[in-house]
């Protein structure tokens, strides 16, 4: 089933650091020059990955709704904890083969439409909410977030250079030949933030608000080194525009288009306004979430 345009979500921003922050671009291998620098743009300024960002938001939120229940968060990084695994897509059991039966009560005919249909139907139903916004390996991510570039203003061209050193256990003092240095890009860094949700039901919106509310509250350090302090940044969102569009009102949306390529922002509505409702939707989906739970295991 092709996507059909239903909402956009825009959302701007400034991301400060607040300690050093370190991003690493992994080990280096110029005999001159940092161990582990960090990562840079083709300028050879700062630069943070959208995905590390986007990351970071998804690991607080998966560990909020683990809380709540296991089962509302599968862990990306171990297939057999995914909410749909490749043997549950395409088994002999799987997803796959049940679409095929359902199939076999359509005419032929009507077959080949209503497979990626059924498909998408099945795929929604057995994946768990994080994985719905942020994406897994059967469905498409929702929320975009582009590489944070820094803000000219903030950025003099200075990184810090900070020394570590790996402990020997036994001795409790620096192990031999563990000595290393690493780059920092300094507090009070800003860089601009971007980010895009399209087509998210708004319990969606509601986990995202909770992710945002973390970053603008200083919650959630990006990068290594973050037992020694490094890391922490807030985040102070902007603007928060919102385009809803209603079904079967084609006007309104040739309208929206018209104004997005006038760069006229009429046609949107400040989101700020739907925050606290978007909120209280994933709060009833989770508690509906519980109660399913809960009537699963009495009748079992």
């Amino acid at each position: 089933m092709f996507d059909t345009f239903k909402n956009r979500l825009e959302i701007t921003g400034v991301l400060t650091t607040i300690t050093a922050l370190r991003i690493s671009a992994g080990r280096s291998s110029e005999p001159i020059g940092s161990d582990l620098p960090v990562i840079k743009d083709s300028l050879g300024n700062p630069l943070i990955p959208g995905s590390s960002f986007k990351g970071a938001m998804r690991s607080r939120l998966e560990s909020f709704l683990r809380g709540i229940n296991p089962n509302l968060a599968a862990n990306p990084a171990i297939e057999a904890e995914w909410s749909i695994t490749n043997d549950r897509m395409n088994g002999e059991n799987g997803i796959k083969k049940d679409v095929e039966k359902e199939l076999e009560k359509y005419p032929q005919a009507e077959r080949s439409g209503k497979r990626d249909q059924l498909l998408t139907e099945k795929i929604i139903s057995e994946t768990d909410i994080t994985s719905l916004l942020f994406g897994s390996p059967w469905i498409a991510s929702k929320f975009q977030v582009r590489d944070l570039t820094v803000v000219p203003d903030t950025w003099f061209g200075q990184y810090q250079e900070r020394d570590g050193v790996a402990i020997d256990r036994d001795t409790e003092t620096a192990a031999d030949g563990k000595l290393y240095d690493f780059q920092v890009v300094p507090a009070g860094t800003q860089f601009q933030f971007k980010a895009v949700v399209e087509n998210a039901e708004e319990y969606e919106l509601g986990l995202l608000m909770i992710g945002l509310h973390q970053f603008e509250t200083e919650q959630i350090p990006l990068g290594g080194g973050r037992s020694r302090g490094l890391g922490v940044v807030k985040l102070d969102i902007e603007e928060m525009l919102w385009f809803d569009y209603p079904e079967n009102q084609p006007d309104l949306l040739l309208d929206y288009l018209k104004k997005l390529v006038m760069g006229d922002k009429s046609a949107y509505e400040d989101a700020r306004e739907f925050k606290d409702h978007w909120v209280q939707q994933l709060i009833d989906y989770l508690n509906s979430q519980a109660a399913n739970r809960n009537n699963t295991e009495v009748r079992s």
